[in-house]
């Protein structure tokens, strides 16, 4: 999948891999409380859990707005988002905030699913997945936070 691609190019490819995954397959893995391997699978073979890395790292270096097309064309399709935004929107801490050795340690794994970063910790019950209702903070002591 080459960056050059309309955005219309996208769609039309994801829709494409989605019709493989008809809404039978998501009832019987919501039925059995089961992983869409499958389907994560088709993600990562076809570049999209790797839209938002960089070439330099394995990755399509898609935009922002490439990474929405894929996620509203999963979601046109009546597919499951979650195991698409979840390796985006983690992996992005990394790419920010991670070193250079980090990110050339797991990005070129996360691209090729070899790595699946798929998880984060919220640990304010009140503020549920809206992170912006965390009132936690860390105050720095010395050389460390309390």
């Amino acid at each position: 999948m080459a960056q050059t691609k309309s955005h219309m190019e996208l769609r039309l490819a994801v829709r494409a891999l989605c019709q493989q995954f008809p809404g039978i397959y998501w009832r019987e893995l919501d039925q059995q409380r089961a992983y869409p391997e499958a389907f994560v699978r088709a993600l990562t073979e076809a570049g999209y859990l790797g839209a938002l890395i960089p070439q330099e790292y394995g990755g399509l270096g898609m935009s922002l707005v490439d990474a929405s097309i894929i996620l509203e064309e999963i979601n046109r399709s009546g597919g499951n988002t979650g195991p698409y935004h979840a390796q985006v929107y983690t992996m992005g801490t990394l790419l920010r905030h991670g070193s250079e050795a980090q990110k050339r340690a797991y990005l070129p794994k996360i691209s090729s699913g070899e790595l699946r970063l798929q998880a984060f910790g919220v640990t304010e019950p009140e503020a549920g997945t809206d992170t912006t209702s965390i009132t936690t903070m860390a105050v720095r002591k010395g050389n460390r936070y309390l």
